[in-house]
This record gives C-alpha cells, sequence and structure tokens, in this order.
C-alpha cells in the first residue's frame, strides 16, 4: 500500500481539494436535507430507510464488484455492527431526526459539532487520558455548548428540552464512534460502513414502527421537497460523500481529512441561514466560535501526533462522522 504523501505516487492537489470540497459541503448539507425531509415524513422511518437504502446500495456494489468473499460478516462482526449501527443511526441521527421536526437544522449542527468533544470525554473515563492541552480546549468548547443551551443562544422556539434531546444524539453518536474501534467490526472501511448502516438502520425501523410512526406514514402526503431531501441524503449524503471521505482517508494527511469537523457545522448554519432563513443570534454565533475553535484546536492537534506516531488511534472526528 502506498504511504500518504509520498511524492512519486501522491494524487493531484486539485483532486485532494475536490474531496475536501465534496466532503464539506455534502456532509455540511445534510442537517438541511433532514429538515427537509422530516417536514411530511416520519422521523425514525425515514431515518431508518434512509441509512438501510444506503448501507444496501454500498454492499450490493461491493458484491458486484468484488465478489462474496468481500461482503462476508460473521456473526460477532454482524453483532458489533448492530450495537455501533444502534448507538449512530438510532440513537445519533434518530434524534436529530426528531428533534428537527421543530428545531432549525443550524441548531443542530452547532450542537453535533461537540461530537468530537464528547469522544474525549470518553477517552478520558476509558483510562486513555488526553494531553492536559487537550482537556483545557475540550473545556472551552463545552463552555460555547453551555452558551448554545441558555436562553439567550437558542432560537426563540427551541427549548431547552429539545436541546437537550440533541445533546442526548450527539452522545449516541459519540458512544458509537468511540466503540466502534473497540468492537468487531470489519478491517474494510466501506463493509463496514454497510454492515453498521444496514443494521442500525433495520434498528431504526422497528423502533419506529413500534412507538406508532407507521400510522403516520402518509405516501400521499409526501411532498416533492421531502421525497428530493430523502434522495440526495442516500445518494449524496452517505455514498458520494462517504466514498469521498474513503477516498481521502487513503491519499491525504489525516490532519487534512480531519478538517471536515469543524467546516461542516459552519457550511450547516449557513446553509440554514440561506436556504430556511433560520435564525442565527449573536449568542449563538459565539457559542459556535467556541465550539468549533475547540474542535479545530482538539483535532489538529491529536492529528499532529497521529501524525508523528504518538498515538495509534485516529483523532475525533475521523471516525464514524457526524450524522447525515
Amino acid at each position: 500500500m502506498q504511504e500518504v504523501g509520498d511524492p512519486s505516487t501522491a494524487p493531484p492537489d486539485w483532486r485532494v481539494w475536490l474531496a475536501l470540497w465534496t466532503v464539506y459541503i455534502v456532509w455540511g448539507s445534510t442537517y438541511l436535507g433532514i429538515r427537509v425531509v422530516v417536514e411530511t415524513a416520519p422521523p425514525l422511518i425515514s431515518a431508518g430507510a434512509r441509512f438501510s437504502s444506503a448501507g444496501l446500495l454500498v454492499y450490493a456494489f461491493l458484491f458486484l464488484f468484488h465478489g462474496r468473499e468481500r461482503v462476508r460478516l460473521t456473526l460477532r462482526q454482524t453483532a458489533g455492527a448492530s450495537v455501533v449501527g444502534a448507538c449512530l443511526v438510532l440513537g445519533g441521527n434518530g434524534m436529530v431526526s426528531i428533534a428537527e421536526q421543530t428545531v432549525p437544522s443550524s441548531f443542530a449542527a452547532l450542537i453535533y459539532a461537540s461530537i468530537p468533544l464528547w469522544i474525549v470525554l470518553l477517552r478520558a473515563f476509558a483510562r486513555d487520558r488526553p494531553p492536559t492541552a487537550i482537556l483545557i480546549g475540550v473545556a472551552v468548547g463545552y463552555l460555547g455548548l453551555a452558551i448554545l443551551l441558555l436562553p439567550g443562544g437558542r432560537p426563540g422556539d427551541v427549548s431547552v428540552g429539545w436541546a437537550l434531546v440533541l445533546c442526548a444524539g450527539a452522545f449516541a453518536w459519540a458512544i458509537g464512534s468511540f466503540y466502534s474501534r473497540r468492537l468487531p467490526l470489519p478491517d474494510d472501511a466501506a463493509l463496514a460502513m454497510a454492515a453498521t448502516t444496514i443494521c442500525g438502520g433495520a434498528i431504526t425501523l422497528t423502533v419506529g414502527l413500534l412507538v406508532g410512526e407507521g400510522s403516520d406514514l402518509d405516501f400521499g402526503a409526501l411532498s416533492s421537497r421531502s421525497l428530493v431531501g430523502f434522495v440526495y441524503l442516500v445518494l449524496i449524503g452517505s455514498v458520494v460523500g462517504f466514498s469521498a471521505y474513503v477516498w481521502l482517508l487513503k491519499n491525504a494527511p489525516i490532519s487534512k481529512v480531519a478538517t471536515y469537523a469543524y467546516v461542516n457545522p459552519v457550511v450547516a448554519l449557513f446553509l440554514g441561514w440561506l436556504i430556511l432563513s433560520e435564525d442565527i443570534r449573536l449568542s449563538s454565533l459565539i457559542g459556535a466560535a467556541m465550539i468549533v475553535a475547540s474542535v479545530a484546536f482538539v483535532v489538529t492537534r491529536e492529528s499532529a501526533d497521529v501524525a508523528a506516531g504518538e498515538g495509534n488511534v485516529a483523532p475525533p472526528g475521523t471516525g464514524q462522522r457526524a450524522p447525515g
């Protein structure tokens, strides 16, 4: 396998930046897409169907072009994918889908920008103590999160209850990302993505039906906006975005790839304001700036450590990505 950064084999810069901006814009736009989908579609059923569809597309591609051996899963890998998928799809994406029936997409994206900070805390509790400088950076990020949760930091129609639902969803996504490196998943990134999204999507669909969302599903009442948003999230948000991300992991320095963790929230904030005319307050911008700066510091610092060979774990935000 070629070494990333080898001048003789490295791809041209324009391809790296094209892939980076694909991840920036596509994954930054998924919060907007979720907001549009749940206007007329039940949140858990739509989230489960979307992730199951994306996973099945990737799985079918691997099967058709790489053969049966490439997609074979053991029972332990299926169990691991189910646990991780439940955290990511049901906990992380399910909660943001439920919340975005009421909460602006830009506000949801800012809360979920804290995911890398939650991962650092989980590492600390697992006795993988991060350096003091990183813990200070995390503290700054949580101060920004606190500002967002205060009455002046939230859009006027967002209750503290919905804000806490988003925090719980971000924490669930962080748990799934953290344990995805500790549970038995396939070594192949594309197969691991397919397995976790298929299993997580199936679990989310089942829970949606159990809580009665089936009675809320009226295909005739689905708006064209919701249908277009659903297709966009499956094909562009999941398949195209993930393909660009996997290519970057193989062809670009991890420090550059990791920048998506703090660029995506900015893109989501801008798109929510531009397309859906979502309210952005000064206090929200201050809290957002603190979170983004904190995540930028943490991810950049840990990316440098990985590049220097000081750790064997990718920096927060470069494993399972944020919802979308």
